[in-house]
């Protein structure tokens, strides 16, 4: 055995497997944000369905049940009539979703900013090279994620449909994928992909993007060094600007996904319409 091969052993694991490490490390940063934030999530998710053409399709039961008004009052709303624990109604499909988008993504991007694009002489990342590093990082990472996508949207949905009166879909997350499969097939799972990578694209040109330039900026021309608190600033910035630039994508995801796959029950045809 060659010494750099011995002096290879010794390393720890997150230097001989860099790639492998970043995404086990990001996976797990996303299960403990996606616990976390996940009753905003559902209520964001509710709000986006409500309003859709679909619902006047649906009989009285549907045009009975309260609006939901703000972000605030849903979440009240579903605790009155659903329960506490309901606030985390799909939450496995969407660790799930999250353990394979944010590894996906941070590994992509990663390679691309280390091997593909690379840094500049002064050790900084250019901005085109964070826009378009970032976007195909983000489309890379949603288009395998989208399955666990769908299925946290539909399951989302599952209480809303038991106030109208509707017959429950889904047993639990793996009768979900099972159902899904047989009804449309593999391509069945990517059901609503395209409007989902379109926001991937766009939350991830904001995120990544705007993260390494508020923290180049913060470094270079403020007295913060690169420490928590800047990673925290340039983090509250890249997560406004995200979600500015995704939420259109996000409401026309949702509704593509939720909406039943057979031509009768159709809504949406495609992004447009």
């Amino acid at each position: 055995m060659s010494v750099p091969e011995e002096e290879e052993r010794l390393l720890p694991l997150a230097q001989r497997w860099p790639r492998a490490s970043k995404f086990l490390l990001s996976g797990c940063a996303a299960t403990v944000a996606e616990l976390a934030t996940f009753p905003l999530d559902l209520t964001k998710t509710r709000l986006q369905m409500q309003g859709e053409a679909a619902l006047a399709r649906l009989g009285d039961s549907a045009r009975e049940s309260a609006p939901y008004r703000g972000m605030v009052r849903t979440a009240l709303g579903i605790v009155q009539e659903e329960g506490f624990l309901k606030l985390w109604q799909g939450v496995t499909p969407a660790i799930y979703r999250h353990i394979v988008y944010s590894g996906g993504r941070m590994v992509t991007y990663e390679h691309l900013r280390e091997v593909v694009f690379g840094k500049s002489e002064d050790k900084h990342y250019p901005l085109w090279k964070s826009v378009i590093g970032g976007m195909m990082a983000g489309v890379v990472g949603q288009f395998l994620a989208n399955p666990t996508d769908l299925v946290k949207v539909q399951m989302q949905m599952e209480g809303k449909r038991k106030l109208e009166g509707k017959p429950l879909r889904f047993r639990g997350v793996h009768h979900a994928f099972a159902k899904i499969l047989s009804e449309g097939g593999i391509r069945g799972l990517w059901a609503g992909w395209v409007p989902n990578i379109q926001r991937a694209a766009l939350v991830n040109m904001g995120d990544l993007t705007t993260y390494d330039t508020v923290k180049h900026y913060l470094v270079l021309n403020t007295p913060l060094e690169d420490n928590i608190m800047t990673h925290g600033l340039s983090s509250l910035c890249s997560g406004l600007v995200a979600s500015i630039l995704g939420t259109p994508a996000d409401v026309i995801k949702s509704r593509i996904m939720n909406q039943p796959r057979d031509k009768q029950g159709r809504v949406y045809e495609n992004i447009l319409c």
